[in-house]
């Protein structure tokens, strides 16, 4: 699972700034989540292709988290995509985009897709035979979702010595990967946990955007691997932080501690701070294994 932070700060892009959008990449599918001013220059900064982007996830409809959208989906346009696109986020997005390509007599070659967003409660939006993509209700000043992205159990691993004193025709070994029991060659079934070994552990990853602290997101991303938390002021400022329904930092780490996640990562900084480091100690006060996001920043787990 790799995570690529294409921009990471609050309000308006600046020289050295970059507002929401990252990367994650995760069981052979490449997602897209927010969409910035300056997304699609970053993307090509770090050298990421764009056809291999086939679904975005957008939290909310405040620019700074999608103002990067139509002109992404044009430049798709312009490069002769003719793969699908699908676009998740608020109802309402579907209207943007459209009547700015109408506007602009500049409609997709390619089928583009949206999934709009008005449920309360978390849901399931994404699934396939890899990963499944639920909603994370958030409070912020406007309808706004979080995204938690979960691999599915991926294949067993054969012990190939136990598989082969077994007695097994090497033509059920993809049935055993999968998790069949099988007869051997002379007609008796082999429990398939006899030989076999559980496959890696699936990761997850938890994206929580714009949003006041709220406790009761904590069963939706219990135990995940990573969770992303925006941490826009630290403890000096928690009174701008009630007032604009975003978070600090403290606030972050005690989501991260009650859902026993893996990593924090901190991000959304307000650019009245000179230096992130406080963040993190702010954080460290309360969970221990805290990072934080950058521009250009990129982790692997």
């Amino acid at each position: 699972m790799k995570l690529t932070i294409l921009g990471c700060y609050s309000a308006t892009p600046r020289a050295l700034t970059n507002t929401t959008s990252q990367v994650l990449e995760i069981n052979n599918h490449m997602f897209l989540i927010d969409c910035g001013e300056g997304t699609q220059v970053e993307l090509r900064k770090h050298k990421i292709k764009f056809n291999r982007i086939k679904h975005i996830f957008i939290s909310h409809l405040h620019g700074d988290h999608f103002f990067g959208l139509v002109g992404l989906i044009s430049t798709f346009r312009l490069l002769t995509r003719e793969t699908e696109l699908h676009v998740y986020g608020p109802k309402g997005i579907k209207e943007i985009v459209t009547l700015q390509m109408k506007l602009a007599d500049s409609w997709t070659n390619y089928q583009l897709i949206f999934h709009e967003l008005t449920s309360n409660d978390s849901e399931l939006i994404f699934e396939d035979e890899e990963v499944e993509v639920y909603t994370i209700p958030l409070n912020h000043r406007i309808y706004t979702n979080g995204y938690f992205f979960k691999e599915k159990e991926g294949n067993r691993k054969l012990d190939i010595n136990l598989v082969e004193e077994a007695n097994i025709n090497v033509a059920y070994y993809r049935k055993l990967a999968q998790g069949f029991d099988v007869e051997n060659e002379d007609g008796v079934l082999i429990k398939n946990e006899t030989v076999t070994l559980p496959g890696a552990k699936p990761k997850s990853y938890a994206f929580c955007s714009d949003t006041m602290y709220k406790e009761d997101i904590v069963p939706v991303i219990k135990n995940a691997d990573v969770l992303y938390h925006e941490s826009t002021f630290l403890e000096k400022h928690a009174h701008l932080a009630l007032k604009t329904k975003h978070s600090t930092a403290k606030e972050a780490a005690s989501i991260a501690k009650q859902a026993n996640v893996g990593t924090l990562l901190l991000g959304h900084y307000s650019i009245r701070y000179d230096s992130l480091n406080p963040f993190r100690e702010e954080a460290q006060e309360i969970f221990e294994n805290v990072e934080l996001c950058d521009d250009g920043k990129t982790f692997n787990f």
